[in-house]
């Protein structure tokens, strides 16, 4: 019995299907085995000498190292880091554009900021989680000696005898160190002055100028300056000391209003959304691979970072935890744009 003219067009337009989907899928496995073949640019939304710029320059190394291709940073700072985040939100989805997103580009600022030109999850593809960073409250060493300050306790008592008089330096709104402060100050009652920088390095220029009074800095872009006794460090914002500065404390041994104070920092790596998996998990392999080497294993330590280098499954679920958790800090801490 004859088919009839449905089934058969039917049936063509399966193998024609079939046919299609199988070289949509030789071509995505062809363009991750010849990737990279051109360089490679990850933008940093930061400027150049803080700690997302630190950590992006160090994994560009790694890769042109590996792939025998250039790789360049590209720092597009502004809007707490929405300027150059948006860019590759709008970027070419081929492997060839990337971001060192932060915290506050996928953790704060969909909470903080009434409009965003990109959503953090919808329109990036996580590649992975390069690295888990401590802030640090970092005063002008001039300012706590002529103030006796020498822990966070008398840093309050004297912020408390000075309210809206001392200014609290940042990289920007809504990064982790707007947030830190912000969190600080509302569970401290203090009431400090904050003053957004255009990144880290700026504003630590002007509070080691004595411009700014305080920050809480990511750690590996103050600690040079804290071990050349330029920055004087009070406490580190995480769980747990930080093996770069193990003889300075935790801001929750303060305890009291402080007993569970964390807010800490982090980095990773993402592509544009519809980024060929197989390119994604190249990226992801080779960058888990040079961050877990003893050399840049101990490099990253040593400047105040803990390398990780998970799964993109891995860190699009902790980009996931982050937004839960820093809208309520959003909300609690009542910060705004300022």
């Amino acid at each position: 019995m004859k088919a009839s003219p449905l089934l058969r067009r039917l049936a063509l337009a399966a193998s024609a299907f079939s046919i299609i989907a199988a070289g949509s899928v030789a071509h995505a496995q062809s363009a991750a085995q010849n990737y990279p073949n051109k360089p490679i640019k990850i933008v940093v939304p930061f400027t150049a000498g803080g700690t997302t710029d630190i950590l992006a320059r160090a994994v560009a190394f790694e890769l042109s190292k590996a792939w025998n291709q250039q790789v360049v940073v590209d720092n597009r700072p502004g809007a707490g880091g929405n300027i150059g985040t948006e860019l590759v939100a709008k970027s070419a989805p081929d492997g060839y554009t990337l971001l060192m997103g932060t915290v506050g580009t996928h953790g704060i600022n969909q909470a903080l900021y009434p409009k965003m030109a990109f959503d953090p999850v919808k329109d990036f593809a996580p590649v992975t989680l390069v690295a888990a960073v401590p802030n640090v409250l970092v005063v002008n060493p001039a300012l706590a000696e002529k103030n006796n300050i020498t822990d966070v306790k008398s840093f309050i008592a004297f912020a408390k005898s000075r309210p809206g008089k001392l200014n609290m330096a940042s990289s920007g709104n809504g990064t982790s160190i707007h947030l830190a402060g912000e969190l600080f100050k509302t569970q401290t009652k203090t009431f400090m002055v904050h003053i957004p920088y255009r990144g880290s390095a700026p504003a630590v220029t002007d509070l080691i100028a004595g411009q700014a009074d305080l920050m809480f800095d990511n750690l590996p872009s103050s600690l040079p300056f804290i071990k050349s006794g330029k920055l004087k460090a009070l406490a580190v914002t995480s769980s747990k000391r930080s093996p770069a500065l193990p003889n300075v404390p935790t801001i929750a041994e303060t305890g009291g209003e402080l007993a569970n104070f964390e807010a800490s920092s982090w980095f990773g790596i993402l592509a544009p959304a519809g980024t060929p998996p197989d390119i994604v998990q190249k990226l992801q392999q080779e960058i888990a691979k040079s961050l877990n080497t003893p050399a840049v294993k101990e490099k990253l330590i040593g400047q105040g970072a803990d390398p990780v280098g998970n799964t993109p499954e891995q860190f699009a679920a902790h980009i996931q935890a982050e937004l839960k958790k820093w809208a309520k800090v959003v909300k609690d801490s009542g910060a705004k744009v300022d």
